[in-house]
């Protein structure tokens, strides 16, 4: 296992409690990563679907509002323009923006609304407005749709983004991250397995030249006994007994 495998690090208790938290925050911050992707998909399929319907209902509306601008015009006459700007002071409706919070995403959404009483009511009055007023109702559904169409294209265009992001996100942790942590993980495991079992044949190899060293003392001490270099005292066996009788 190679240096860019893993993380770089000196296996010890300490590290591997680290390295342990670490891929847990890693997994879990995967796992939410994953809820957060998967619930922005289901919303930009939706909306997706919403954009594909609002479009087709666009054909039609705007096909309507055509064909009422030129009713108008046939009724009215081509000073039409003419008589709805002379009536017109400020914009009636009006576009406001607001934020949609999706998985921790802000989405921008626009509303239409409208400001004020119609200030051109009247116009068109005396000649086609019928005509006027169909034409008024039609361009005003064209433009709410417009609106929301906007409101849309936004949205998809914004989820689109993070989508991508939260993607690259959710394969760094899975392909790259969590699995150097991983082999990390195992690699201060068998560093510190392997620690263990020099230190446990260490310990071995100590008791058994213990044990030798000792095994040679009472040898040599039995050989100085049979030879009768070595005499013990009564006093000697004396406080060896006490010491008995006393533990």
């Amino acid at each position: 296992m190679s240096g860019k495998d893993r993380i770089n690090i000196f296996p010890s208790r300490m590290a591997l409690t680290l390295l342990k938290g670490r891929l847990k925050a890693a997994q879990t911050g995967h796992n939410l990563l994953k809820k957060k992707a998967d619930a922005l998909q289901l919303r930009f399929r939706q909306i997706l679907k919403r954009i594909i319907e609002t479009k087709q209902k666009m054909g039609d509306i705007m096909k309507d509002a055509q064909f009422s601008l030129a009713e108008a015009k046939f009724a009215v006459g081509n000073d039409i323009n003419a008589v709805v700007l002379q009536n017109v002071t400020k914009a009636q409706t009006k576009v406001r923006t607001k934020k949609d919070n999706v998985a921790g995403v802000n989405l921008p959404s626009f509303e239409c609304y409208q400001d004020g009483s119609d200030s051109y009511e009247l116009a068109g009055l005396s000649r086609g407005g019928q005509q006027l007023a169909k034409l008024k109702k039609n361009y005003a559904r064209a433009i709410e749709l417009l609106v929301e169409l906007a409101s849309l294209q936004t949205s998809f265009i914004t989820l689109d983004e993070v989508i991508k992001i939260t993607n690259r996100r959710v394969n760094a942790l899975e392909h790259v991250v969590i699995p150097k942590i991983e082999r990390t993980l195992a690699y201060v495991t068998s560093e510190l397995d392997e620690m263990e079992r020099e230190e446990f044949y260490r310990l071995k190899k100590i008791q058994e030249k213990k044990k030798q060293i000792k095994d040679a003392r009472e040898k040599e001490l039995a050989l100085l006994k049979a030879q009768g270099l070595i005499i013990e005292s009564a006093n000697i066996l004396e406080d060896e007994h006490d010491d008995d009788i006393l533990f």
